[in-house]
């Protein structure tokens, strides 16, 4: 059936698709934040996330107003800015002094200075496709660079052979999300939207397969450290499992909040 859709359909389809996907991935952190809320504290998360989630969304909402007949990329983007606004009041209300000021200086210069800075040089320098195409390639330059950010992550699950803090279904939704943002961008001819998430795809891919690889592996060491225990039980580690089990789930706790946090842009 898809053979005798056009590609302005396709790509209304796609876009559609992205809009959905990106929508769910912009509300993943809401557990995170229903807790700063009933702590009513905000100490143990960070709110870089947040801020580069916002910046993200303010360029490319620029970028759907210059471009025509981008509407998908104008809602998701504006969305996705409300969003990403509303995360960062309600970390602000909730988090300790020092966070607080390092927060709004990172505001500062990310969503003020630096955003601002490249609307002026973008509108004074650059006109009609020469501002688009300026736009886009800042665009996609900042899009791929989000994409390479769980490399740091992926390093980590290698080397300790470890997925607890790469959730699955995370990285599932975000390649289900590059790969129809990448079919619209094919199907509009748009490059700028296109490239990026062919690098977003393949790390998604390769997170997913890292967690295929790797998921049992904290199941053996489990069995390894129980069997050890048995076999001698007058180790030192023997006669006090449940305070290092308290230990051991105390930070991992914490390790989790920061991987979510990093990983939710």
């Amino acid at each position: 059936m898809a053979f005798f859709l056009t590609p302005q359909q396709l790509a209304f389809i796609f876009g559609l698709l992205g809009n959905i996907i990106s929508f769910m991935v912009f509300l993943s952190p809401i557990p995170t934040f229903y807790t700063i809320i009933k702590k009513k504290t905000s100490e143990g998360f960070q709110s870089i996330p947040y801020v580069i989630s916002l910046l993200s969304a303010m360029l490319l909402l620029y970028y759907g107003v210059l471009k025509t007949n981008a509407l998908l990329i104008v809602t998701i983007n504006s969305i996705g800015c409300a969003i990403e606004v509303t995360y960062l009041v309600i970390y602000l209300i909730y988090a300790p002094k020092k966070d607080k000021m390092f927060t709004l200086r990172l505001i500062l210069l990310f969503n003020m200075v630096a955003y601002g800075l490249m609307m002026v040089v973008t509108i004074f320098l650059f006109k009609g496709s020469g501002r688009v195409n300026a736009v886009g390639w800042i665009c996609a330059a900042f899009n791929l660079a989000v994409f390479a950010a769980p490399l740091s992550i992926m390093r980590r699950v290698i080397k300790t052979k470890s997925v607890e803090y790469m959730p699955f279904s995370l990285s599932f939704f975000l390649t289900l999300c590059a790969i129809a943002w990448f079919f619209y961008g094919i199907f509009v001819e748009d490059f700028f939207i296109a490239f990026p998430n062919v690098l977003g795809f393949l790390f998604g891919a390769a997170q997913m397969i890292l967690y295929l690889v790797y998921k049992d592996s904290n199941k053996n060491d489990l069995k390894l450290k129980t069997k050890t225990m048995e076999m001698n039980p007058s180790s030192p580690t023997a006669d006090k499992p449940k305070a290092l089990s308290f230990d051991h789930g105390r930070r991992k706790s914490m390790e989790m909040k920061v991987y979510v946090e990093q990983d939710t842009i």
